[in-house]
């Protein structure tokens, strides 16, 4: 009798696990309705998995902009120089300049450039040299004494090393970043007119970019854009069109020999068959990403991916997301 009953409850324990592992987590319950038209599965609407943003994330994403910070107070050395030349948690550097004050923190910031030169997308170089100058963020340094002609800091807290030459300018703390629950995803949400734009460059120069990568597009506050609005990163079949290597594919084949009529691929054309015509921008838009804004400029936003469904690329649109 007690084996039997052991037998129901366990059948009754696989059942109701069955059950529930078919369903999304709890916290992932949003109540939602496809759009005319659509149906609502997890092909076209999976649910986000959301990385929130850290205080690191906050504080290590860098920016460009146009109103150059000052450059006349910056890292001069440290403790163990010449010997040391990278600076981080713990350690003292010398700041040159002026205006320190015993106990005022510091950020330290480095003006940048690409030492590789490879635009990732035609004209990314001059839209980046448009909206301004680039830069990391390295560090936040406290001052602990100024008695001598340099003052004298502690790092406390490093995202990268700091190295002699890099500026230190005020250290202002960043609003926190209110997150959204998590919804179902629209993968090919036709385009709209919310504000929109485009990636021009992610932190330390990537190219391929998945969750928790920091990135800057070249749309700002002037276009109503604010600290914790989401944008879609999205991406067409017609840009994809014109990158230089995954457009290689378009160029193959994609019929099979014993099709009496294969399909050709507009512009292209590399068969003359009289058969089916794919126009390549009239393929469906396609959403491949989240991102959350955690700062901005006038003309520009340092961004986060929060959510990525496939890589995220440079030179992906972005388009305000108020789901």
């Amino acid at each position: 009798m007690k084996k039997t009953g052991f037998l129901a409850i366990l059948a009754l324990s696989a059942a109701a696990f069955a059950q529930d592992s078919s369903m999304p987590p709890a916290a992932n319950e949003v109540n939602i309705s496809a759009p005319q038209g659509t149906e609502l599965t997890n092909g076209s609407f999976p649910f986000e998995r959301v990385q929130a943003p850290t205080a690191a994330d906050l504080y290590c994403a860098g920016f460009i902009t146009k109103q150059l910070p000052s450059n006349t107070n910056y890292v001069a050395g440290g403790l163990d120089t010449p010997q040391q030349t990278k600076f981080v948690n713990g350690d003292m550097v010398y700041l040159t300049g002026g205006g320190y004050q015993t106990g005022q923190q510091y950020s330290i910031i480095r003006e940048l450039k690409d030492p590789n030169r490879y635009e990732m997308f035609p004209g990314q170089g001059k839209m980046i040299r448009a909206l301004g100058q680039p830069y990391s963020e390295q560090a936040r340094v406290r001052v602990i004494d100024t008695r001598s002609k340099m003052a004298i800091a502690k790092v406390e807290f490093s995202c990268d090393p700091v190295v002699p030459g890099d500026y230190a300018i005020p250290f202002v703390e960043k609003a926190k970043i209110a997150f959204h629950a998590p919804v179902r995803f629209d993968r090919y949400l036709p385009a709209s007119n919310k504000p929109s734009g485009r990636i021009v460059m992610a932190k330390d120069f990537d190219t391929v970019l998945g969750p928790g990568v920091k990135l800057y597009v070249n749309m700002g506050s002037n276009q109503g854009l604010k600290i914790g609005d989401h944008l879609r990163a999205v991406r067409t079949y017609g840009a994809v069109l014109e990158d230089s290597v995954d457009s290689i594919s378009f160029k193959a084949s994609s019929s099979e020999d014993t099709q009496k009529r294969q399909a050709s691929i507009e512009p292209h054309m590399f068969t003359k068959t009289g058969g089916p015509v794919v126009h390549v921008r009239d393929l469906p838009r396609r959403s491949v990403g989240e991102v959350v804004v955690l700062g901005t400029t006038p003309t520009t936003a340092t961004a986060m991916i929060v959510y990525a469904l496939e890589d995220v690329h440079i030179g992906d649109g972005v388009e305000l997301d108020e789901q």
